[in-house]
């Protein structure tokens, strides 16, 4: 049996009755709105296209890994309203989606993660990890997925590190939830190319048991597009960008 597969069936097992919950964390395809660094080198509009294939994108990696029953899957949006956040989640077929709300990465982050809580203990659900992840991401697979979900069954925490200094997906047990430690998101220069490497230090110095996944590359700006940029034309190639 193919060993991708087979491990896919041994956590549909394990969390038939126990599923995680993964949060999708993006920004709204608006022109002036988003990918700003990138905006500067290929203008708004572009930029705001390929934001919205990198959320497709993201989103349909997750869809996978609910319809396999390995996870609820919910979208945190920034730089749109709730009703037009619901409007555009019907049209995607996305069932569970809010707004990101006001603060920097940290605080934004540790909202996610205490409303799932939150909510899970008020309908008397099992308690079970919870994992973020951003949409800057051409290459994330729903295998990926599926790995940091198998981590969490057997340690306190998970990071996917991004060349920039940051990282791409944030995962906690539950042991880090209940009640929700407050060190990973305060204390933490957010937006500067030291946010993995903080986390890290005070994941050290509170005795957690973390590991990282393979690192990968934010799409942010011009460099970051050079494997799907078409030079000659200066324009991104409907062939080449593999999303």
């Amino acid at each position: 049996m193919n060993r991708a597969i087979s491990k896919t069936e041994n956590t549909k097992r394990l969390y038939v009755n126990s599923k995680p919950t993964i949060v999708l964390m993006t920004k709204w395809h608006a022109i002036f709105r988003c990918k700003s660094r990138l905006a500067k080198d290929i203008g708004a509009f572009k930029a705001a296209k390929i934001q919205e294939k990198l959320t497709n994108h993201t989103i349909n990696v997750a869809k996978e890994i609910q319809k396999e029953g390995l996870a609820d899957i919910k979208v945190a949006i920034d730089g749109i309203g709730i009703k037009a956040a619901k409007k555009w989640a019907l049209l995607n077929k996305i069932k569970a989606v809010e707004i990101q709300g006001p603060g920097n990465l940290g605080t934004k982050m540790k909202r996610q993660f205490s409303k799932i809580h939150s909510e899970k203990n008020l309908s008397h659900q099992i308690q079970n990890p919870i994992l973020i992840i951003g949409s800057d991401l051409p290459s994330i697979s729903h295998f990926e997925l599926i790995q940091a979900i198998q981590i969490l069954n057997h340690k306190e925490m998970v990071l996917g590190p991004s060349n920039d200094g940051g990282y791409w997906l944030i995962g906690l047990s539950n042991k880090l939830l209940n009640p929700l430690c407050a060190w990973p998101f305060s204390g933490i220069s957010w937006g500067s190319d030291k946010v993995l490497k903080e986390t890290i230090r005070l994941a050290s110095l509170n005795q957690i048991d973390y590991q990282l996944l393979q690192t990968k590359n934010d799409l942010d700006n011009i460099m970051d597009l050079s494997p799907w940029l078409d030079h000659k034309k200066f324009r991104i190639s409907a062939s080449s960008y593999q999303l």
